[in-house]
């Protein structure tokens, strides 16, 4: 395989490099999430900041190396364009596909998934979709579409999709009405409270103040959804 690897980055400074893999490593140690989902979190971050040259190509190989192919990176990428924007998706994919072509990468298969845009159902929670509709009828409309056009994706499961949704989320600073459902949907997936922390702290090289922002809003919101459980058990009792 010959993308680029942490060697290029050195040639360009040793001392950033050093301080860069000081960085990494410390976030990456003791973490409860696997080395797949720390690298498609890795790629998220660089569809939102757009950053589509070297730490692209080192991600993508780091996603080789885990076991990802041309096929789940696209199937990625077609998930997140709706909370990343489908623009900043399209330049990833476009890149995605010149780095398989300078580097005689395997490219897509083909395989997909039904997009089902002209039905009418959605799998977002009823509550949810109410709230959306009393507020604007035409984005509920919209939010519908998303939501149903990748209710059938299965390459990347539903708690890593969760997972890069929070951290759009958090490098967007989007940490109101979309933050708490990204973070019950992964909770709803099996996460624990301690992982999705982890997921949220696996931002710090990508922007740490904006992690430190979200950090505050995640600890609130954990203690709301913990206290909502608590009244939850005591009226069921």
């Amino acid at each position: 395989m010959t993308l680029p690897t942490q060697t290029v980055v050195k040639e360009l400074d040793p001392v950033f490099t050093e301080m860069a893999t000081a960085s990494f490593q410390l976030t990456e140690s003791g973490t409860q999430l696997t080395p797949r989902e720390l690298t498609l979190l890795s790629l998220v971050a660089d569809v939102c900041a757009q950053t589509l040259g070297t730490p692209f190509e080192l991600h993508v190989r780091a996603a080789l190396d885990n076991g990802l192919d041309a096929d789940d990176l696209r199937e990625l990428l077609r998930f997140i364009s709706y909370d990343s924007g489908y623009p900043a998706a399209l330049a990833a994919l476009e890149r995605l596909s010149e780095i398989e072509r300078e580097h005689g990468l395997p490219g897509p298969t083909g395989q997909s998934h039904r997009v089902n845009a002209d039905g009418t159902d959605s799998p977002i929670l009823p509550a949810m979709r109410a709230e959306v509709r009393v507020l604007d009828p035409g984005f509920a409309d919209c939010m519908d579409l998303q939501s149903r056009m990748r209710a059938d994706m299965s390459r990347i499961s539903i708690r890593e999709r969760a997972f890069a949704t929070t951290t759009v989320d958090v490098l967007y600073q989007t940490l109101q009405e979309s933050f708490r459902a990204h973070v019950g949907r992964a909770l709803g997936a099996g996460a624990t409270p301690d992982e999705v922390r982890a997921v949220v702290h696996a931002t710090a090289p990508f922007g740490m103040t904006r992690t430190w922002r979200a950090l505050n809003v995640l600890d609130t919101l954990l203690a709301d959804l913990e206290e909502l459980q608590g009244k939850q058990k005591a009226k069921n009792a």
